[in-house]
């Protein structure tokens, strides 16, 4: 058994710390991935805008065109602080899409339309990807734990946490699309725009707190760009012994 799969409470007393520093690594990493507090308000704002407008003066020009230029402002901003701009820049597709939307068929619930298919795609995305041994949550977080697709192969352990966290993902997503998809048929918009903004964060949460109980429990990640340079270092440490040996002349 390697240290990997070792269960925590047999690794002495630096279990505890051990345990603790897994766990704030996960953290740091969930941040990093999904964007965190920051990320969350980018995601939230235009939705909440549009609604808000809309509830008010029922004008969706102005509603749409209002969300789409505070997600450009969003953007704006980060790219002058020189911040990372991808879940800034994906907040602004997702509005332009429902900006387009709403604007091709004049009915304003349509401006939420393509975020709903899309976390529809994406719950879908979670289940499948974990029932084909592949979980979508190991694929988007192996790259920021520096681990790759090492977890497939040789940290099972891990591998089992990642398909923990996508199912969890994978069903959360569903459930709120049980609830606004019929919302969306029979909901008036105001309604039904106030039901989506209030259900934006509290799933996504749910869901990086799972996320971050099955991985801090997990084996720690293999970290493949380490063993990488190691190898590295080792060939270079072999030639230079090997030039060594033949430039020493033979006794």
């Amino acid at each position: 058994m390697t240290s990997l799969d070792k269960p925590t409470t047999d690794q002495g007393a630096e279990a505890p710390q051990d345990a603790q520093a897994s766990k704030e690594v996960t953290e740091a990493a969930l941040f990093e991935a999904f964007g965190g507090l920051r990320g969350m308000i980018e995601t939230v704002v235009p939705g909440l805008l549009f609604v808000t407008i809309f509830t008010i003066n029922k004008n969706l020009h102005v509603s749409a065109i209002a969300a789409l230029a505070v997600s450009l402002v969003l953007v704006a901003v980060r790219l002058i602080r020189r911040d990372t701009v991808k879940h800034a820049f994906s907040g602004v597709f997702g509005v332009a899409f429902g900006v387009v939307f709403a604007m091709m068929t004049g009915n304003a619930k349509d401006f939420y339309l393509p975020g709903m298919l899309y976390t529809l795609g994406l719950a879908l995305a979670y289940i499948v990807t974990t029932l084909a041994g592949v979980p979508l949550i190991g694929l988007i977080l192996g790259p920021v734990f520096k681990e790759n697709l090492s977890w497939r192969t040789r940290n099972p352990g891990r591998k089992k946490a990642y398909a923990k966290a996508s199912l969890a993902w994978g069903f959360i997503l569903l459930a709120k699309c049980a609830i606004l998809f019929p919302m969306y048929w029979w909901a008036d918009t105001t309604k039904f725009g106030w039901v989506l903004v209030a259900l934006k964060i509290p799933p996504f949460l749910l869901a990086v707190y799972l996320t971050w109980m099955f991985l801090a429990k997990a084996p720690p990640p293999i970290d493949v760009f380490a063993e990488m340079e190691a190898e590295e270092r080792a060939e270079k440490e072999r030639k230079a012994a090997a030039a060594a040996a033949r430039s020493t002349p033979e006794a």
